[in-house]
């Protein structure tokens, strides 16, 4: 199975060696490639590679202490200016995320999402350190960069779980 689907896997250590910057612009694009409500694309993405903001970044949520170690992190965004498709932009979003993980994992690189929407409080933490208007909600981290882990397949399939046209 050498789809990256079945291959990706969350990879939390990381390895003192720069991101290509070609590479790091295919993931972003791979990112805008989800769907979204009505085509709205209302992501928008914030690339750390400065270590002091990495570092804030680390200490925002309990799990977010990889992003210090990470070469890159991704803070990925939602636009909720739509009042309409507001409540849709977090299956946008997490539409958007994996499609990220998933290039990452193509690109030979590690990466783990870390989830900061819905707290509020880590949300409204990245909003004020970064200073985004109120209408850009942060709504998941995402520390990348190459591993000496490695994407590997592991079986998490589970049919028991499938259910065909009754529960």
């Amino acid at each position: 199975m050498e789809n990256v689907i079945f291959t990706r896997r969350s990879i939390r250590r990381f390895l003192e060696k720069p991101v290509e910057q070609e590479k790091l612009e295919r993931i972003l694009k791979a990112g805008m490639q989800a769907p979204s409500a009505h085509n709205n694309q209302r992501w928008e993405f914030l690339v750390l590679t400065e270590q002091d903001k990495k570092d804030t970044v680390s200490q925002m949520s309990p799990w977010a202490g990889m992003v210090a170690k990470a070469p890159v992190a991704i803070i990925v965004m939602g636009d909720t200016s739509n009042k309409e498709l507001k409540n849709w932009f977090q299956q946008d979003l997490s539409a958007c995320t994996e499609n990220i993980l998933l290039q990452i994992a193509q690109e030979g690189l590690g990466g783990c999402w870390m989830g900061f929407y819905p707290n509020m409080e880590r949300v409204k933490m990245i909003q004020d350190y970064f200073k985004l208007p109120e209408k850009i909600v942060p709504f998941s981290v995402i520390a990348l960069g190459y591993s000496e882990d490695e994407n590997r397949f592991i079986d998490r399939s589970d049919m028991s779980k499938i259910h065909y046209n009754k529960y």
